[in-house]
């Protein structure tokens, strides 16, 4: 995922929890970082941190993303999380947990830890550009 992400400059990190590797690591490549979660979450320092529901998002968390993306995002926040992106005309990025099947249209690339999900469309509407990152 790390790969996949390092071509933009703005991401928005969705649920980060307590694996804040992620996060630090595309800082460190010079990627400008925010991490959202519903509850007060430690991030590294590179790491900017907001309080932030995706079902109830603020949209200024968002609005100048170039990608929102998320790690084990269950199935009942992918359409809340593409919504999002949409409206910030950002790509989104995710992956699922186990056996999870993505909720919205997408595009499936290998990763080395399963399955990347690049959310293509809602509601006939593109969310994304048609180059997708190897």
């Amino acid at each position: 995922m790390l790969d996949s992400l390092r071509r933009y400059d703005r991401v928005v990190e969705v649920g980060i929890g307590h694996r804040t590797g992620l996060a630090r690591r595309l800082a460190a490549d010079g990627v400008a970082v925010t991490a959202t979660d519903v509850h007060r979450r430690e991030v590294p320092e590179t790491v900017r941190f907001v309080r932030d529901d995706i079902v109830d998002p603020d949209p200024t968390v968002y609005a100048d993303a170039d990608a929102i993306y998320a790690r084990n995002l269950p199935p009942e926040l992918h359409r809340s999380a593409l919504e999002v992106a949409r409206a910030a005309d950002a790509d989104f990025l995710f992956t699922t947990l186990g056996g999870d099947q993505p909720a919205v249209p997408v595009e499936r690339q290998t990763i080395r830890s399963g399955t990347l999900y690049v959310a293509r469309e809602i509601d006939g509407k593109s969310n994304t550009t048609d180059d997708v990152p190897e």
